[in-house]
């Protein structure tokens, strides 16, 4: 198992490419249960979680291959309809199968995903939009069952907004019969990746990136012979964030600004310096980091998995910050890794109040999950002396060399053999 090793107190300078989107490429990789013949898609992280749901829908039976970016899938030869538990355990965006293949097999049984390091995350509406399409659901020895002859459209009102639950009543009702909508729809850009993949496959999708998404079912849907994924958002905001951080300099290449509106926003607000371009956007730290509140909310809101990144730049701000978390209200494990460096946080509630001190001190820390090891990360890059990380598999997820792209910038950060 890695741990990284940051020396910290280095100012980042010079450019960094961010990769294409861990969370979009999740959602892309089962549509392709939906069609017959190759999918090829481009731009692909190289990532863990990838490498998880490639294994998933190699058991279905289908031939998926990976090269230096470059993803294609086959599914024609189709012939399984079961998720094991031993994969969907590993990730819970593997439930993303359960939609397609109820669509396409009339059936589909699907390992409920567990527990998660950020707090619970139920599946409850994925399950309420399948009934809604005319699908029988039953739950036996931890596994989804399901059964439809034939999904039917309908109108689906979500009662919290959902990205997954979206994408994977998207991916259930493009073959269905009639027309289905979606009222309380994730509006994320991810979504809208998705729901474009979809149509460019032959699906008749309209309204993504707004609440009220409406699919009118097609007969059938074919391969896309090529789709560059977007640029990953959260990993452009960490890269944002590491730039502010290290009071550095960064331009940050394939970073969408109309995606990362939010972080910009406050970034804006604690006085760094963001100036777009068409390749990027450039990100100039201030020698003085002012103390700001955050609320993490659906988009456009700030993003939950921006929280962690942002109290790390709130521990060496000048002042109080109030940092709330609504979308996973026990997503604060990193707080305490954070404390052992120095930082004064105080939880209360689904808040974190955060006294920002003159400089973290390096400790030897411990990753709980996604996100919060790279607000690690970030926080060895700002503190005196050479901090330790240990469990860095948790980055390795959702971050493609990370480290690497840290170390070209001016970063002392290496990777050691636990």
């Amino acid at each position: 198992m890695d741990s990284i090793i940051v020396e910290g107190a280095k100012r980042l300078e010079g450019e960094v490419t961010v990769s294409g989107a861990k969370n979009a490429v999740l959602a892309l990789m089962p549509a392709c249960i939906l069609t017959q013949g190759e999918n090829t898609f481009t731009n692909v992280p190289d990532l863990a979680d990838v490498r998880t749901m490639s294994n998933l829908l190699k058991i279905l039976g289908a031939r998926v291959e990976y090269e230096r970016g470059n993803l294609s899938i086959d599914c024609t030869n189709l012939n399984n309809w079961v998720a094991p538990y031993d994969l969907v355990k590993t990730m819970r965006a593997s439930v993303l199968v359960l939609g397609p293949l109820t669509s396409r097999f009339g059936r589909a049984r699907v390992s409920l995903p567990g527990g998660c390091a950020i707090g619970e995350r139920p599946i409850d509406q994925h399950l309420k939009g399948l009934g809604m399409l005319g699908a029988n659901i039953e739950i036996e020895e931890g596994y989804i069952e399901t059964v439809a002859s034939k999904l039917k459209g309908g109108t689906i009102p979500f009662d919290i907004s959902t990205v997954t639950g979206t994408e994977n009543i998207i991916l259930a009702s493009v073959l269905a019969e009639g027309e289905t909508v979606l009222l309380n729809a994730a509006c994320e850009p991810e979504v809208v990746e998705l729901a474009n993949v979809l149509n460019k496959m032959g699906a008749n999708i309209r309204g993504a990136g707004t609440d009220i998404i409406t699919i009118k079912g097609v007969e059938r849907l074919s391969p896309i012979q090529e789709h560059e994924v977007m640029p990953d958002r959260i990993e452009a905001g960490t890269l944002m964030v590491a730039s502010a951080v290290t009071k550095g300099d960064l331009f940050i290449k394939k970073c969408r600004f109309e995606n990362v509106g939010a972080v910009v926003g406050k970034l804006m607000e604690v006085g760094a310096e963001i100036s777009r371009f068409d390749g990027g956007i450039r990100v100039k730290g201030s020698d003085k980091i002012r103390s700001i509140d955050i609320n993490t909310l659906p988009y456009p809101g700030f993003p939950t998995d921006m929280q962690a990144q942002m109290m790390t730049l709130m521990t060496i701000a000048d002042g109080l910050s109030l940092i709330t978390e609504n979308i996973f209200p026990q997503r604060f494990m990193h707080a305490g890794e954070l404390r052992r460096m120095g930082a004064d946080i105080k939880l209360v509630g689904n808040s974190a109040v955060v006294r920002g001190v003159s400089n973290l001190r390096a400790a030897p820390i411990m990753a709980s999950d996604l996100r919060a090891s790279a607000s690690l990360v970030l926080a060895g890059l700002a503190a005196m002396g050479k901090t330790h990380i240990s469990r860095v598999y948790h980055l390795d997820r959702g971050y493609e060399r990370l480290d690497k792209k840290l170390e070209a910038a001016g970063a002392r950060i290496w990777r050691e053999k636990d």
